[in-house]
């Protein structure tokens, strides 16, 4: 699992697992509606990890507003902000 990225979890793992065989339609036939399922399949991911980014995101600084912190010094990116 992806230690870096808190918020990837078995769901994030699904998500990409049910990309893969639309991935794999389009590779054998790029024409057609293959190339459609396939946008519509990556949009849906994306959609999925921008929404549990953010819900990680946003504990986050629930948690450091309710502990009195004025930085957050560990956000779901791994990195500091002021």
């Amino acid at each position: 699992m992806k230690s870096h990225k808190p918020w990837f979890d078995e769901e994030c793992l699904g998500f990409l697992d049910q990309r893969k065989p639309v991935k794999t339609q389009w590779l054998q036939d790029p024409k057609g509606s293959y190339a459609d399922n396939l946008n519509n399949a990556r949009r849906g991911v994306s959609r999925h990890f921008q929404h549990k980014w953010r819900e990680c995101l946003k504990t986050k600084i629930d948690e450091n507003e309710n502990k009195g912190n004025t930085k957050i010094s560990e956000t779901c990116l791994g990195a500091s902000v002021i």
